[in-house]
């Protein structure tokens, strides 16, 4: 296992990601965690509900790296983007 020098420093919103899962989108089941940013594989529509409690549509090109705390990834309105990393 290779030697992690940071593996003692607190992490803070703009750290590297050290956690990464795809995400299958859902009307009804939110995400295991509350994200730092979500990566999108293609262009298309991005429907998510923020750690706000707001729900917005996110319109993204491909390999987007789209910054937000997500909570939800939206199965209705999320629309050609058959690939999503949820990234904390």
């Amino acid at each position: 296992m290779p030697t992690d020098p940071f593996a003692g420093l607190s992490e803070g919103l703009s750290s590297p990601y050290d956690n990464a899962l795809e995400v299958t989108p859902s009307d009804s089941v939110d995400l295991d965690i509350t994200t730092r940013a979500l990566w999108c594989a293609v262009a298309g529509n991005l429907k998510v509900t923020l750690a706000s409690g707001a729900t917005v549509t996110f319109d993204h090109g491909a390999h987007a790296l789209i910054p937000i705390r997500a909570t939800r990834v939206w199965l209705t309105g999320t629309v050609a983007t058959p690939k999503i990393v949820a990234l904390w």
